[in-house]
């Protein structure tokens, strides 16, 4: 009787492959926790923001998420969808606007790395640290310009408003800006507001309610473009926002939902290149658990567990 033909050493070849992608597996995986330092360009943007905390963003007439709610928080809503949106090595910082000066309370920090700072210190943006009732736009938005150019070249302004000055403007009245020169410094005015006059919310120092503001409570003087007088009541003033953009050089964009802003944040005119840290270690993170799936699935699919090796008594 023959012997038998010798049987391929099929399952040698095999254990063999499996354990190249093992190894191979173990190098990927070594690469995800320690991953090569890898720079890549990418636009990021640079800008100091600065809200209107006068009593006339307290106005609940605009909407966010189907139900009514004031301007300010509209403005914060927003505001907290463009730092989730902004890629990292972007920059953004805090001011804050009443009388006639926009302050810098917080200067631009990268949003990746201070998220969670930059969303703190946004939600305690409110009408309880205005220092004044009164409200010059216009000298305001001025402010913001200087404050965002001494910063640095590269950082643009953010002004966020309804446009409500308190008291009204004189005719022909500009905001003094012998030191600005048009389009100096990028940025957007945004507009926030409704289109109908309504109450002005009345506010203490400590945020209590105190009623609305009446007639007899304000200066009426003189009203812009022709409107009639009743400053006690507000709406957006969005024609003298955009004369304001026009003249310090800048954008205008009315805020009607939250992504009316990360548009225009996020617009690419005004981003800047910079080599940024790339993170990559996902790739051979996926890259080692697909080889472990290919290592092992032959065997699971088999029905052959590997098991533990048995201990010598």
């Amino acid at each position: 009787m023959s012997a038998a033909a010798p049987r391929p050493r099929r399952s040698a070849w095999l254990r063999a492959g499996g354990n190249g992608r093992l190894a191979l597996a173990l190098l990927l995986l070594a690469l995800a926790v320690w991953p090569p330092h890898v720079q890549l360009q990418r636009p990021v943007f640079d800008w100091q923001v600065s809200f209107d905390i006068t009593q006339s963003m307290n106005v609940e007439d605009v909407e966010l998420d189907g139900a009514a709610t004031s301007r300010l928080a509209l403005a914060r809503a927003a505001m907290r969808d463009v730092l989730t949106a902004l890629p990292c090595g972007s920059k953004v910082g805090w001011s804050v606007f009443a009388d006639y000066r926009s302050l810098v309370i917080l200067a631009p920090i990268e949003v990746c790395s201070h998220y969670e700072e930059l969303l703190a210190s946004l939600e305690r943006i409110d009408a309880r640290m205005r220092w004044a009732n009164a409200s010059n736009v216009g000298k305001g938005v001025t402010w913001a310009v200087r404050g965002a150019r001494s910063i640095g070249a590269r950082t643009g302004f953010v002004f966020i408003s309804d446009g409500q000055e308190a008291p009204p403007l004189r005719a022909n009245e500009s905001p003094p800006m012998s030191d600005i020169m048009p389009g100096e410094v990028q940025g957007w005015l945004i507009g926030v507001g409704g289109d109908v006059p309504v109450p002005i919310p009345k506010t203490a120092s400590d945020g209590r309610s105190a009623g609305y503001w009446q007639p007899e409570d304000v200066v009426q003087g003189s009203a812009i473009g022709g409107m009639d007088n009743h400053e006690h009541l507000s709406q957006l003033r969005q024609d003298h926002l955009q004369s304001l953009a026009k003249l310090v050089g800048v954008n205008y964009r009315r805020l009607n939902t939250p992504d009316a802003l990360k548009t225009a944040m996020l617009d690419r005119r005004f981003a800047r290149s910079q080599a940024t840290d790339a993170e990559l270690r996902w790739i051979p993170a996926v890259l080692a658990l697909l080889l472990l799936a290919w290592r092992f699935a032959p065997d699971i699919k088999a029905g052959r567990v590997p098991k533990a090796p048995r201990s010598r008594m």
